[in-house]
């Protein structure tokens, strides 16, 4: 809110210096709490000024040397006071924190005093949560971390030198468009792979089945259901496990949807709501019934940001994209219905977000891309089922059936609704 009685005073551009104060007071506080710090609450606050001041010095002196002189002051008079103290520990944590404190002061000065405060707060996020911080590189090993850089690749270098023009039939092919839905679906399950990876089994079943869906829900299936078929007290844990990773399943959906077509929202998140209400109550029936759950074992997921496996995702998302709008123009919705139906047994996505773009592209309508996405998770719910009767026996398919089954009943009542 502006403070509209300073304007036309020498005190007009006084609330940018409480603003700069109050970035370093919040700072400071954290940095307080350290003893071995050399700065705690007033000489961040200082430090908040100068940096406030040195900018306004800039500003009027139409040169920024005045700025970047007091930033080198700041940093050389922090360094120079651990330099001096051969007892203290080092230091550098509080060096940066110090002149990222200055640096947030000048940038309210300058009219970014929102993204100023925003930035403060994760900078106190960062320092006061260094030992959850330092726990979670920790229990990363070198193969999640391999994963977090090959995602770097996909995105930050193959990404940005791919051409943005359609090609093919249709012309519905675009090399960087298409990158970046496997971006996206990459982005989406490596958030669940190491989230996966960070929790293990310390928390039992729900987290477990929640990431593990959200890494991949066919992977965690089949997973668990070769556990509880092959080890009788692992049978309840698989089905809790099993059905919440195909109702995290709807989650994901949703997600990519309010990404690539949001306008499809007012459509398509009734059917998979009323889906997701099935399979919560279902979830809740079996969580009373099945009794004692027992050590969860990991699933062993692979690692969704191999460039084989981004490779394979984006040829199976184009080639499914060009048999829909091929389906598509020559059979109408039935034909999309069809693929639908097909790809949808082993993977929901390439066909959701194949059906996205149609609708996107205004070549299908709201409820002929809701009806082939339904029928993409309906297909791949029956073969889900499937792979648990297989793989983990009868006893175990007819528990899973429950949680699953009620999850497609939602989905097709809502369907034929709403």
């Amino acid at each position: 809110m502006e403070i509209t009685w300073l304007e036309g005073t020498d005190l007009e551009r006084f609330p940018e210096f409480l603003t700069a104060l109050a970035i370093g007071l919040l700072i400071g506080l954290e940095r307080e709490r350290h003893p071995v710090a050399k700065a705690g609450l007033r000489t961040f606050a200082l430090v908040a000024l100068f940096g406030a001041l040195a900018a306004f010095l800039s500003e009027h002196a139409g040169t920024p040397w005045p700025l970047v002189a007091g930033m080198i002051l700041v940093g050389a008079m922090m360094i120079a006071a651990y330099v001096n103290d051969d007892g203290a520990e080092s230091g550098t944590t509080t060096v940066i924190a110090m002149l990222v404190c200055y640096g947030l002061a000048a940038m309210v000065w300058y009219g970014y005093a929102q993204p100023a405060v925003m930035l403060a707060i994760i900078t106190v996020l960062l320092l006061y949560f260094k030992a959850e911080l330092q726990g979670i590189s920790q229990r990363l090993d070198r193969r999640d971390l391999i994963s977090v850089l090959q995602f770097a690749v996909l995105m930050f270098i193959v990404w940005p030198i791919l051409p943005d023009a359609e090609y093919g039939p249709y012309d519905v092919l675009n090399p960087r468009e298409i990158w970046a839905i496997v971006i996206l679906i990459a982005g989406v399950s490596l958030a669940g792979y190491i989230a996966l990876r960070l929790v293990g089994t310390r928390y039992g079943a729900p987290l477990l089945g929640f990431f593990g869906g959200l890494a991949s829900s066919t992977a965690t299936t089949l997973v668990y259901s070769r556990h509880g078929g092959s080890h009788h007290a692992m049978r309840n844990l698989a089905v809790i496990v099993i059905v919440i990773a195909n109702l995290v399943l709807l989650l994901r959906l949703t997600v990519l949807a309010s990404v690539i077509a949001p306008s499809l929202l007012d459509s398509l998140l009734p059917v998979l709501a009323t889906g997701f209400l099935f399979g919560l109550l279902s979830l809740a029936y079996l969580y009373k019934h099945v009794g004692g759950l027992g050590e969860p074992p990991m699933p062993d997921i692979k690692n969704p940001t191999e460039l084989r496996t981004a490779l394979t995702f984006g040829a199976v998302y184009a080639v499914i994209l060009l048999v829909a709008a091929w389906l598509l123009d020559i059979a109408g919705s039935a034909g999309l219905y069809a693929i639908s139906l097909i790809s949808g047994l082993t993977d929901t996505d390439a066909i959701t977000l194949s059906t996205l773009r149609l609708f996107t592209d205004s070549r299908i309508a709201p409820e002929t891309a809701v009806t082939s996405i339904t029928l993409a998770i309906l297909a791949n719910n029956a073969f889900k089922l499937g792979l648990v009767r297989v793989a983990g026996g009868s006893s175990l398919f007819w528990r899973c059936a429950i949680g699953i089954g009620a999850m497609s009943a939602g989905l097709v009542i809502a369907l034929l609704l709403l």
